[in-house]
């Protein structure tokens, strides 16, 4: 964050928010750092008790930004620019205010007491460009977690509120951006309007050129800064060096100008390339009208609707709960997308005039539970829990298994060199009877391909059929290739038997279900029934089923149902969840009479890492969680680090350690920016050594260089190229029109796709998330900091002969206490019952007013974690 503040002004302005008033002032960096570490700023003196834990936050980072278009309107004109920075001032004022009421801080013995805030301080950090030296104004508010309670006493903030309130405040940013009279006033006066993007409509086809200059000048800072170092053995670039660079790498490939760019000729060299982009803009603009809607007209009824469906979405991690503060931050978005403009005041009231409208369920009793525990659920995920779980208990009805002997003989068949272990022999068995619901989990590794392959070949034996389908189609093509069975995504078998989704006016999804002779509303054509033959008997195995969700599985029994199929769930709940509501494998498997549980791990080559693995998956205590933690220091599996940029720096030398033994490795981070950050520093690397040439490339689905060389992922299904969402690739040759790529696996199998796909649905991938790694298997695996219990069990159980958890943790004592935290999990919610145990286990964890009744202290455990 220090580091961070090199970039502004010498001077940076501190905003103090006491009892809903702010007032002002200024911080040198001497002055700053010191705020940062707890100390007031002018005299020296500690606030409050200092943070023990060496990766304690000191303050939380939220952003004022808005969409590119906005910041082209203020390079062009300066008024508009002048409207744009009295819009972040009243958006900041708005936000530092809000902090300052509906924050609290903790206090008491395991922070059970909530105290209100009388005091928050604020600085504020405003950067013109992006790193790119691209426009782009937006502002860094970094919220210092030492607060004054109404008492008059210094603590530290409670900052899992602070985490969950922080979706209403990136609401409020939208609902500004997009609503404020002065704001829409001074566009209309210049003839600019917004779409339903939020995007200025006028400007917004200037923003992909923008994205690809960028992509440009990215590649020539990486080539210069190569350049340096071989000029400069041994040393690194200074912060001085750096900018230099930047300049020289924004200004080189453009005609007539200068190698060195003059700071104050930055706006008028960006005005002009606009210009040049666009010549029209220098065309006078005729005002338009403001827009027409009024508050008055508004249907609040669906945007209430729009609300609950908004948080309904972002709840899919726990469990379909959702709080208070997820329906007001899903009313202000719907507010925002109805073009209205108005005052604040009248939508702050129209605002609570929708939430007070919603209709949910309603999880708990007690009515004075905090605005920020998710106790509540959409009504239609509540009936669709309930639903869900009568139709599988209808439909688990008890059959027969194989002879496990049988089932041995035809894996002797199959591959007489391999003997199927215990559990794989009941699993096989249990796919190839009559039980309609079988249900077999395991961990990673345990042979469940080897299983699923005897399976088919014991069920064709009898006259059926196994068809495989999973949550993605490259999870269901590789399974099906394996195993010698058909093969589709869930998603595709379901749409075959009929089922339709569409989005509703409130923006939910609807299922539908078409018979015989109805018309395709997509198509317009008659639907004549199921191109897939699915009979009596036949088996549906949904693979990597953890990551089957609530609708399509009751969509899928449905088929089931009217097939006859038998069904089988094959995956395991502790890895990746499904992005729609989880549960359905749990459901599954509570109420399944053949459920199998796979022990024996077969992937890898160290006996004892495997049993580990084991303990990492599903440890049964925190006991035994701090038992494993130890054991994975003890044994190498932990590499521990001081900071952030150390971290990525040892997943990044971990990648090129594999590239030198010519062994495969997964990275895998906690988020998609952390993967394309270190992805980025190992495509520099490669640039510099000369593995990667810049003559040729293009830019990527987040704006990033991709050159021939580069490994990356494809994010979209596209049958006609033949390429899946997830799956890696290596870029082979760019063209005009076209990107050639190579199969990780397999550099002779080759795709061509349109340049138009490649720069919107591939991303570069030396580094992945947990989803777009599940399912793989290397040599080597590395995970980053911050995963969850799902992410740090999937990411140290790719690699076949080493994996390893990195760590920003200085002491062994630190390393415990952060592989503790990440192990624990919170339990899958399948049905009401369990959603509604779960948001009572939240409320006795949030901590309680000292004057009101406090709930017991049992499993308060405080989540820190900075806002983005």
């Amino acid at each position: 964050m220090i580091a961070a503040a090199g970039y502004a002004d010498a001077l940076m302005t501190r905003y103090v928010v006491e009892n809903g008033a702010i007032r002002e002032d200024l911080l040198t960096r001497a002055q700053l750092k010191a705020w940062v570490d707890g100390l007031d700023p002018l005299t020296g003196q500690r606030r409050g008790r200092d943070l023990e834990s060496p990766v304690a936050d000191l303050i939380l980072d939220a952003t004022i930004n808005a969409p590119k278009s906005f910041s082209i309107a203020a390079m062009l004109d300066p008024d508009l620019a002048a409207a744009y920075e009295d819009l972040q001032d009243r958006l900041r004022d708005r936000i530092i205010k809000l902090w300052q009421t509906e924050l609290n801080a903790r206090r008491g013995k395991g922070g059970a007491i909530r105290e209100n805030l009388a005091r928050i301080e604020v600085v504020e950090l405003r950067h013109e460009r992006s790193r790119s030296l691209d426009p782009h104004k937006h502002r860094h508010l970094w919220l210092n977690v030492k607060v004054q309670g109404v008492d008059g006493k210094w603590s530290n903030i409670d900052t899992r509120v602070a985490l969950r309130f922080q979706n209403v405040i990136n609401a409020e940013g939208d609902l500004a951006s997009r609503t404020d009279p002065n704001w829409i006033t001074a566009l209309a006066a210049r003839g600019f309007t917004l779409n339903e993007e939020g995007e200025i409509a006028q400007l917004q086809h200037l923003v992909r050129p923008l994205s690809k200059r960028s992509a440009q000048i990215d590649a020539n800072k990486i080539t210069r800064v190569a350049w340096w170092k071989q000029q400069h053995p041994g040393q690194e670039p200074s912060h001085d060096v750096l900018k230099q660079i930047d300049h020289w790498a924004w200004a080189v490939g453009r005609p007539n100008k200068p190698d060195a760019l003059d700071e104050d000729d930055w706006a008028a060299l960006v005005r002009e390339e606009l210009h040049i982009a666009d010549p029209a803009l220098g065309m006078q603009r005729t005002p338009v009208p403001l827009p027409s809607g009024a508050v008055q007209d508004l249907d609040v009824e669906l945007l209430a609707a729009k609300a609950v469906v908004d948080a309904d979405a972002r709840s899919t991690g726990n469990g379909g709960r959702f709080s208070w503060m997820d329906v007001r931050a899903g009313a202000l978005r719907a507010i925002a997308a109805t073009g209205v403009v108005a005052d604040r005041d009248v939508l702050v009231s129209l605002a609570e005039d929708v939430v007070a409208r919603s209709h949910t369920v309603t999880l708990i009793s007690e009515p004075d539970a905090p605005r920020h525990v998710k106790h509540l659920m959409a009504v239609s995920t509540a009936m669709l829990k309930a639903s869900l779980a009568q139709k599988v208990d209808a439909f688990s009805a008890p059959g027969q298994v194989l002879d496990t002997d049988e089932v041995a003989a035809i894996a002797h068949a199959i591959e007489s060199d391999r003997t199927l272990d215990e559990g794989q022999l009941a699993g096989a068995a249990a796919i190839g009877g009559t039980s309609r619901n079988v249900v077999i989990s395991g961990p990673a590794g345990t042979g469940k391909t080897t299983m699923l392959k005897v399976a088919g070949a014991a069920l064709r034996r009898r006259g059926h059929n196994m068809i495989i389908v999973a949550p993605t189609k490259k999870a269901s093509a590789v399974a099906g290739r394996e195993t010698m069975s058909a093969s589709s995504s869930l998603h595709q078998l379901l749409h075959d038997f009929g089922w339709r989704w569409s989005t509703t006016q409130s923006g939910a999804t609807d299922w539908q279900r078409l018979s015989i002779g109805d018309i395709d509303p997509v198509s317009g054509s008659v639907y004549s029934g199921p191109r897939i033959s699915i009979n009596p008997g036949d088996r549906v195995v949904v693979d990597e089923a953890g990551m089957l969700d609530l609708e399509a599985a009751s969509a899928l029994l449905d088929v089931a149902h009217d097939t006859g199929a038998g069904v089988a769930l094959i995956g395991d709940q502790r890895q990746a969840l499904p992005v729609g509501h989880s549960g359905a494998m749990a459901l599954f498997w509570r109420r399944s009479l053949r459920h199998v549980e796979l022990t024996n791990t077969h992937r890898f080559k160290d006996p004892e890492w495997a049993d580990l693995t084991i303990r990492v998956r599903d440890p049964r205590s925190d006991d035994e969680m701090r038992d494993v933690a130890d054991e994975l220091i003890r044994t190498n599996h932990v590499v521990m680090t001081n900071s952030y940029i150390a971290a990525r720096d040892a997943m990044v030398e971990g990648w090129f350690d594999a590239a030198q033994r010519r062994e495969t490795i997964s990275l895998v981070t906690a988020t998609h920016a952390e993967a394309q950050e270190i992805s980025e520093a190992i495509q520099s690397r490669r640039i510099e050594s000369g593995a990667i040439s810049t003559t040729s490339g293009f830019s990527g689905q987040s704006g990033e260089a991709i050159f021939i060389g580069d490994v990356v992922q494809t994010r979209r299904n596209d049958s006609e190229a033949d390429v899946q969402n997830r799956q890696n690739w290596i870029v082979k040759a760019i063209g005009v029109n076209h990107v050639i790529l190579a199969a990780s696996a397999d550099t002779t199998d080759l795709r061509k796709v349109s340049l138009a796909y490649a720069e919107e649905h591939i991303h570069l991938a030396y580094a992945t998330t947990v989803y777009g790694v599940q399912g793989e298997t290397t040599d080597r695996s590395l995970v980053g900091p911050g995963v969850d219990a799902a992410g740090l069990y999937v990411g140290l159980t790719r690699g076949k002969a080493h994996n390893a958890a990195v760590l920003v943790a200085p002491t062994e004592s630190s390393a415990k206490s952060q592989l503790t935290e990440m192990m624990q999990r919170e339990p899958v919610e399948e049905t009401l019952e369990k959603s509604r145990a779960a948001a009572q286990a939240e409320l006795r964890r949030a901590a309680q007013p000292a004057t009101g009744p406090i709930l017991p202290a049992a499993d308060r455990r405080l989540t820190s974690a900075g806002l983005g």
